[in-house]
């Protein structure tokens, strides 16, 4: 198993299971009792995650130094919320669609917090609250979502390997080639633990 993304001493990223409740998306969504996901499992699913300094995140060395490692050439930077995001409500339904991308969603949170939901291979719901400092990468092929959380705000870059590609495939697309190796991907993480 990779242990590229996670550091001793840094604050480790907040992941739990989701209920089924259909209450508002913002809300966190904790089964009773809580069932939190650990960094390691998080990481079986090929999902990676950073905690950088946000406030330096223009000379950041670390982020430099990840960016030059995996090849994100590109960045831009985004504000979420109702007073700064166009079309905010249809925008934001639009993120917590189920969808696969066909490369890494990374995202990394300057300002504010927000929910990013994967499915686990159980297709349970995994819920990774992503507050300020925190840079994740979603694989190629993982069923996922976003939303805001109760704060209504996030600021957040966004980084890709060349030219972005924003074009999400919404589920089902188990048939898709990036799916089938994201979900060959697993079976290879899961033989080197």
């Amino acid at each position: 198993m990779s242990t590229e993304g996670r550091h001793e001493g840094n604050p480790c990223i907040e992941a739990w299971y989701m209920d089924d409740s259909d209450d508002d998306q913002r809300l966190p969504h904790h089964l009773i009792p809580e069932q939190n996901v650990s960094p390691d499992k998080l990481a079986e699913l090929g999902v990676l995650h950073w905690h950088l300094d946000a406030d330096n995140y223009v000379n950041d060395p670390e982020l430099l130094q990840i960016r030059k490692k995996r090849g994100y050439s590109y960045q831009d930077i985004v504000d979420v919320s109702p007073d700064r995001l166009p079309n905010y409500s249809e925008t934001l339904k639009t993120f917590y669609k189920e969808h696969i991308h066909t490369d890494e969603e990374i995202r990394y949170c300057l300002q504010g917090s927000g929910y990013f939901d994967v499915r686990d291979l159980d297709d349970r719901w995994i819920r990774i609250w992503t507050k300020k400092g925190d840079m994740i990468v979603l694989p190629a092929g993982i069923y996922h979502r976003f939303t805001l959380d109760q704060s209504n705000y996030i600021k957040a870059m966004r980084l890709f390997v060349g030219e972005p590609i924003w074009t999400p495939y919404n589920r089902p697309q188990d048939d898709n080639p990036v799916r089938k190796d994201y979900m060959k991907s697993l079976k290879t993480l899961a033989m080197e633990a």
